[in-house]
């Protein structure tokens, strides 16, 4: 995390880019992290799942990570998280991506993950859910509209 007019700031995109030779990804620091996490919410055939699970960055890091140290804490989707999977669950669901991950802080979605979202342990754990229930279902679904002609 770098503020603006950091001193280091040049160097910092120097290193990151290899002196403009590569891309890198940046993102704009929201600080609701703190209080509130990088929340997961899973989306599964274009339909949220009912929990999302805020990851709590450690006091000695900024990522909501859980591999970096972040908690992991289940909650109930909000208003915004539920906003936000209607206007881009369907286009998900359309593409034929059946289990997404979406990264919220703040109200912001900040990654769509479709290779690798996780999440489902902790929140299936900490909520009682089948999430892998589920998204096999979502499967099973597209498999039986698929063998139709749908």
């Amino acid at each position: 995390m770098v503020d603006q007019g950091d001193k280091n700031l040049n160097v910092v995109f120097e290193t990151l880019t290899e002196y403009g030779s590569r891309f890198a990804i940046v993102q704009r620091y929201l600080p609701q992290i703190v209080e509130t996490g990088d929340s997961r919410v899973l989306v599964i055939d274009g339909q949220p799942a009912p929990f999302a699970l805020a990851r709590i960055p450690s006091a000695s890091d900024n990522r909501g990570n859980l591999a970096a140290g972040a908690t992991g804490v289940a909650r109930p989707l909000n208003d915004r998280d539920r906003q936000i999977v209607a206007g881009i669950g369907p286009k998900l669901a359309e593409r034929g991506m059946l289990f997404v991950g979406l990264d919220v802080i703040g109200g912001c979605v900040t990654e769509i993950n479709v290779t690798s979202p996780t999440g489902v342990r902790e929140i299936d754990k900490q909520c009682g859910t089948d999430l892998a229930g589920l998204f096999i279902d979502a499967i099973d679904r597209r498999l039986a509209a698929r063998a139709r002609g749908a």
